[in-house]
């Protein structure tokens, strides 16, 4: 009976975290799951493997048994002795010499390492074969929702597999935010449990505002009297239009902040980010000659020149 190298089955390095392997379980297992390779044995071959891999793999005891005696774990098979004193005496290895077996089931080499079926090794009959059940591949859809919507939250009814879904949106929820649905994605083998679905927000561009984090931006033009003399004017929210004091002789290109007319904190609603306003001094065109003389004039008093008035 071979070594089998889980690591290899699931495309992972040995020191790969449990995120990691979570995550190539996943792909994997929806690549070779049998409702997409109907009536194909190599895949259900390789559905059973990758299902086998992530059992030891994603359980902390077996992985730690798996790493520890290694490819040396048939020298441990008749010592009836604790598996971390053997390991201790170094009896353990940590090389991989390739992969074997059958992957009926469990295959023979899991049982015989684990246990599960004819005998075990590590100790005693376990009884008799059990049938593999596997969990149902995950299913991730991607929904867009406008700004408004991350911003005041809302409800979304759908359809999936025959099966009508509601789902609540939180207020300030953000651009790429997962949403769970458990049991709801791919069904399970032999008896297994259903997979998740995860719906994936994708915030659609807004017209008036860009969204930084907690905070949103907003670019507002300013009149060249305005930005002068000082003076409000209307800057929209989320919510309701605001007025904004402008002060005088403001610089171009200056932002200006609305507290608390930003987004609200996702699972904290009552609390909110601010509006940063930029501004942006909008020149008057095509001048009058009038208008360009009375220019002239502010330009020379200005420079301390004497006017003709």
């Amino acid at each position: 009976m071979n070594y089998k190298d889980y690591y290899k089955i699931l495309g992972v390095n040995k020191d790969a975290s449990q995120k990691d392997v979570k995550k190539a379980y996943r792909k994997l297992a929806a690549k070779y799951h049998p409702d997409k390779n109907p009536d194909n044995k190599e895949a259900e071959e390789k559905f059973k493997e990758v299902n086998e891999a992530n059992e030891v793999l994603s359980d902390t005891e077996k992985r730690e048994k798996y790493d520890t005696l290694g490819s040396n774990w048939e020298a441990y098979k008749n010592t009836g002795d604790d598996w971390r004193q053997y390991a201790n005496q170094g009896g353990g290895s940590h090389q991989f010499q390739g992969q074997g077996g059958s992957s009926e089931d469990f295959s023979s080499f899991f049982e015989a390492f684990f246990g599960g079926g004819r005998s075990n090794p590590f100790g005693g009959n376990a009884g008799g074969r059990r049938q593999a059940t596997f969990t149902g591949g995950n299913i991730q859809a991607e929904l867009p929702i406008t700004l408004l919507e991350a911003y005041q939250g809302s409800k979304r009814t759908f359809e999936i597999n025959n099966e009508k879904l509601r789902i609540t949106i939180k207020p300030g929820s953000y651009e790429s935010l997962q949403l769970k649905v458990k049991g709801k994605g791919q069904p399970g083998v032999n008896g297994g449990t259903r997979g998740d679905l995860y719906i994936v927000l994708a915030i659609q561009p807004d017209f008036n505002f860009q969204r930084k984090g907690d905070n949103l931006m907003y670019e507002a033009k300013v009149d060249i009297y305005t930005a002068i003399l000082g003076g409000k004017i209307e800057i929209p929210t989320m919510s309701s239009p605001v007025k904004m004091t402008i002060p005088e002789g403001v610089d171009i290109e200056k932002t200006l902040r609305l507290k608390g007319k930003g987004m609200p904190k996702y699972k904290t609603p009552k609390q909110y980010g601010d509006l940063l306003v930029k501004l942006k001094i909008d020149l008057p065109k095509k001048l009058t000659q009038e208008e360009k003389d009375l220019f002239e004039k502010l330009k020379a008093i200005r420079e301390g020149k004497t006017v003709n008035v």
